[in-house]
């Protein structure tokens, strides 16, 4: 059984509507922590990513971690963001070495770029983004938040 607490759509999205469309994520994840994020390469992931970052006080400058998996991040309110880009791994394993699962037991926000390479350490309980390119700039986003009591996930 499939437990969805939460769907949103969201089209026509300029790169302009981010910041209002960050709040608006934010709101509707309820508190989730683990973010997940689909999309083909250039659709904006990380973009929105970035924004999402600056709507909950993001004081560092952030880039895509591509070649360090994870970046950290701070916040004014002395909390510590997390974003991963598991695009460059080779296996699951190199994931779970660099201790992804406690990054998401954490507490604090996960955001995590190409998640179909961790099929098995992606918690029941998180927030998948899907990104879709409508034209060169405007994209969909999908939002669903999965509240843990689904069976046979991913």
């Amino acid at each position: 059984m499939f437990h969805d607490v939460k769907d949103r759509i969201f089209e026509n999205v300029a790169i302009s509507d981010l910041p209002k469309v960050a709040k608006d994520l934010l709101k509707e994840a309820m508190g989730c922590r683990v973010w997940l994020f689909n999309g083909e390469m250039g659709a904006g992931k990380t973009t929105l990513i970035k924004e999402l970052c600056n709507t909950l006080g993001v004081v560092d400058n952030m880039s895509s971690p591509t070649f360090s998996i994870v970046n950290e991040y701070a916040t004014l309110s002395h909390e510590t963001i997390y974003h991963f880009d598991f695009y460059r791994i080779k296996n699951e394993a190199e994931a779970y070495d660099i201790g992804t699962e406690e990054y998401f037991d954490s507490g604090n926000y996960c955001f995590i770029e190409w998640p179909e390479k961790i099929p098995s350490l992606i918690p029941q309980n998180h927030v998948e983004v899907n990104i879709t390119t409508q034209s060169e700039t405007l994209r969909t986003i999908a939002l669903s938040v999965h509240d843990g009591q689904e069976k046979n996930r991913i």
